[in-house]
């Protein structure tokens, strides 16, 4: 009989500094790859605007809760550049 392990979850609550941040979802994307970059496997990530915070947290939601949508924007050469920058800046790495 295999041994299930039960799933952690973490979910993360982030607040744009404007509700017309065009940087949403690039800033809900960055903090979502880091978080799965950095935590085991077992974690599932969620990562979504704070209820009321934006003009557009539902379409920004959607997307970030999306995991092809997300998938794909990390396909993409640049914007994956664009997020490891962002990245390894926020830990001063760069």
């Amino acid at each position: 009989m295999p041994i299930l392990r039960p799933y952690r979850r973490l979910s993360l609550l982030c607040s744009p500094t404007i509700p017309h941040c065009s940087m949403a979802t690039l800033i809900g994307l960055c903090l979502r790859v880091k978080l799965l970059r950095s935590l085991p496997s077992r974690f599932k990530v969620s990562v979504s605007i704070e209820p009321g915070t934006h003009a557009s947290e539902t379409a920004v939601n959607r997307q970030l809760d999306d995991k092809e949508r997300v998938r794909a924007a990390l396909e993409n050469e640049h914007l994956c550049g664009v997020v490891d920058r962002c990245i390894g800046q926020g830990m001063g790495l760069a």
